[in-house]
């Protein structure tokens, strides 16, 4: 199971792109976890400067603005 982690302030872009991620799982039959994290500290803990950041096996892959569905789609590999 891939765990990721949206970094944001709950705004809307950030509520969209954890609702992306779920949904191309869903589609890709992968297993996901994806945790919504709007606690300044732990953004800051992670180097992350702009919104919506995600957050992939604890490794930051994107960061300011939505993922593409394509870019989604090579994560869940």
């Amino acid at each position: 199971m891939k765990q990721f982690k949206v970094l944001g302030s709950g705004c809307t872009n950030c509520t969209n792109t954890a609702k992306q991620i779920e949904d191309i799982a869903s589609e890709q039959r992968v297993d996901v976890s994806v945790e919504k994290i709007t606690d300044l500290e732990t953004m800051m803990a992670y180097g992350v400067m702009s919104t919506p950041a995600v957050v992939m096996d604890e490794q930051v892959v994107h960061a300011g603005g939505v993922p593409s569905n394509e870019t989604i789609k090579q994560w869940l590999l």
